[in-house]
């Protein structure tokens, strides 16, 4: 008997790791589909498509705020076209990204390498700027529409190419896909809304200036009737649910090493739709999109309380996504006060009690001096600092945006006395204050004192 209690409990647990497994990688791996911004989405399928099966040449911007979808857009379009035959056979797909190609000499190998031409320039790829250049524009340039291969290049982290000097590959690639030489279709992707003007005037006279805007929260979906948070909330019960039996093969076929329980998965699914009634829930929902709606977010939300599931902890509660909003609800201003050191700490709630006893007034590091020195003299627990020390402390915090000066200040004037403006709320202050690890009691205090 106790051999058989013993198998199924293993066998349970065994379901929930599964159960983790398959979960988390639904949730960060984003399904092919994608759901809104249908017009968008079709406009820039219909470019690449156009240079694929036409010849033609195209170039655009795909412009929006981080985390609205431009990187998961251009993915599904692609991941849509390889379905065609013209596509797979012919097209190259050039991947480059701002971050990691910092200047176009790393730009330009690796794109020789993604278009799998070393074998035909040999060592070249690893030759001069020129070299590599000249030879990637020779390929472009030689073939014509009948017989060349269209090249599709995605530019990420479009504004970063902007700073690499003359501009010189972003030139080149407009410059070819300007004159149809060789069918080719460049697709910038960025969140910078004045992108058009990092461009150097030879680089924009070649641009197309397509612009592609994405904006969150334009859920375009074919249903008029459901509102941003009504599609929030569906996508919350889709990740967090099992397949049925009409969809677990077509799952284990994507997901070949999860396997799922069909019967563990019926329960599971009823616990998922209690959670989607339970007004808890969707109270802490609404909160969480109200402060950001950007999906990438809220699938890293859902992943932490994901990850709580263990054999001990075989069911997600309402609980488990409390605790989870917790690490996504911080404000990253007060998150960045938790790094700084106790003295300048001190110089924040010394700059706090300026701005409000002098109800919002620009101040300087004299002030802000003269305010520390005094609470310092009166707390015998607190060390001495000489005042460079402290003059360093401050310009650290000005380094981190947290002041910023004020725009009719005179250059002539000494630093000590250069105004700024405090932009951080007495709110944010005690927030860091009562997060902050073993501040001294006396600092804690003088933040709630609201005049000293």
């Amino acid at each position: 008997m106790s051999k058989k209690k013993s198998m199924v409990i293993n066998f349970e647990d065994n379901v929930i790791l599964m159960t983790r497994k398959f979960l988390k990688r639904r949730i960060m791996c984003s399904e092919g589909k994608f759901r809104h911004h249908v017009k968008e989405r079709a406009h820039i399928f219909e470019l690449i498509k156009s240079t694929v099966e036409m010849g033609e040449s195209n170039s655009a911007l795909l412009i929006g705020p981080r985390g609205c979808g431009k990187t998961a857009l251009i993915n599904c379009v692609l991941k849509e076209l390889s379905t065609l035959k013209i596509f797979k056979d012919n097209a190259l797909i050039v991947n480059l990204h701002g971050l990691v190609h910092t200047d176009d000499r790393l730009a330009l190998k690796d794109t020789i390498r993604q278009m799998q031409l070393e074998n035909i320039v040999g060592d070249k790829v690893f030759g001069s700027f020129a070299e590599n250049l000249q030879f990637l524009l020779e390929c472009l340039k030689s073939g014509d529409k009948e017989h060349s291969k269209p090249v599709i290049f995605i530019l990420d982290e479009f504004d970063l190419f902007c700073t690499h000097q003359n501009q010189t590959l972003l030139y080149n690639l407009f410059d070819i896909a300007q004159s149809a030489q060789a069918p080719i279709c460049v697709i910038g992707i960025t969140c910078r809304l004045d992108v058009i003007e990092l461009l150097e005037k030879r680089v924009k006279s070649r641009f197309s200036h397509r612009q592609i805007f994405l904006f969150p929260g334009d859920i375009s979906s074919a249903d008029n009737s459901i509102t941003a948070f009504d599609d929030r909330l569906e996508l919350f019960q889709n990740l967090l649910s099992l397949p049925d039996d009409e969809n677990v093969n077509k799952v284990e076929e994507e997901y070949d090493d999860c396997t799922v329980d069909h019967n563990f998965a019926k329960t599971w699914n009823d616990r998922i739709r209690t959670l989607v009634n339970n007004v808890t829930m969707i109270n802490l929902l609404k909160r969480m999109y109200q402060t950001t709606v950007s999906e990438r977010s809220f699938r890293n939300f859902l992943a932490v309380a994901v990850s709580t599931l263990s054999e001990k902890h075989q069911s997600l509660e309402v609980n488990d996504f409390v605790e989870a909003s917790k690490m996504f609800s911080r404000d990253d201003k007060v998150l960045m006060l938790e790094g700084l050191s106790v003295l300048e700490i001190c110089l924040i709630i010394a700059m706090k009690h300026e701005t409000e006893i002098y109800d919002g007034e620009p101040l300087n590091f004299e002030s802000v001096f003269n305010r520390y020195i005094k609470f310092a003299n009166e707390n015998s627990s607190i060390q001495s600092v000489q005042r460079p020390v402290i003059m360093k402390a401050f310009e650290h915090i000005k380094n981190l945006e947290i002041l910023v000066p004020v725009t009719n200040t005179c250059s002539k004037v000494e630093k000590e006395y250069q105004c700024y403006k405090f932009l951080l709320t007495s709110e944010q202050v005690m927030d860091a204050v009562k997060s902050y690890p073993g501040l001294p009691t006396a600092v804690c205090q003088w933040t709630l004192s609201s005049f000293n």
